[in-house]
């Protein structure tokens, strides 16, 4: 959903990539960090019954990455450096991120562990959904209520929150996510049909 926004934010994108740029960072660099953020907030996570607040600091440290995870794709556009090898290397290791911050929570053992099995399996079937699309010529961007964004900024909100406020509300935050998650899904898969029903019915076999 958030990213049927990006070409109105993407001016102001455009100048932080250049700022970023100045750094002398590659676009593959940023993702690194971004990435390593992400894990680091799934340790943070994995930490909760020994460090206190962590669930706080899990969530900051989330929304740091999410913002390396935007400013990098800036920062590759502005230099002229888009290329299918950082596309790849950026989605994939996006999954492995979800994968170790999903697995924090669970270590968590401050949630119901179903939940987060669930939060994690949507996920990563959304991913696979837009993937899958995109190798049979179907454009999925924008497509859903519950894309990475999305998912990865009310995660945030909620670890904050559980903290400040309740722990029940990660609890709550997970539901959401889940169902967000599990709609933009189905949303995905009917598009493609529809995409390709469309497209075999405008292509008649002789």
């Amino acid at each position: 959903m958030l990213n049927r926004i990006r070409k109105d934010i993407e001016p102001m994108m455009n100048r932080i990539g250049v700022g970023f740029a100045a750094t002398g960072l590659s676009p593959n660099a940023l993702t690194l960090i971004g990435f390593a953020l992400a894990v680091f907030a799934g340790l943070l996570y994995a930490l909760q019954s020994m460090l206190e607040h962590a669930y706080l600091y899990a969530g900051i440290v989330l929304l740091v990455s999410g913002f390396f995870d935007i400013v990098d794709g800036s920062v590759a556009r502005v230099t002229g450096k888009v290329s299918r090898a950082g596309a790849f290397l950026d989605s994939t290791l996006d999954r492995v991120a979800e994968v170790a911050i999903y697995t924090g929570i669970v270590l968590s053992s401050k949630v119901n562990p179903a939940l987060v099995i669930l939060a994690l399996a949507f996920s990563l079937l959304v991913s696979y959904a837009r993937a899958r699309a995109e190798g049979v010529g179907v454009e999925l961007k924008g497509i859903g209520v519950g894309e990475r964004a999305e998912r990865l900024i009310l995660l945030s909100i909620f670890s904050i929150a559980s903290i400040t406020i309740s722990m029940e509300l990660m609890q709550y935050g997970l539901l959401i996510i889940v169902v967000l998650a599990a709609i933009t899904f189905i949303h995905r898969v009917l598009a493609v049909l529809n995409a390709m029903a469309q497209g075999s019915s405008s292509h008649p076999q002789p």
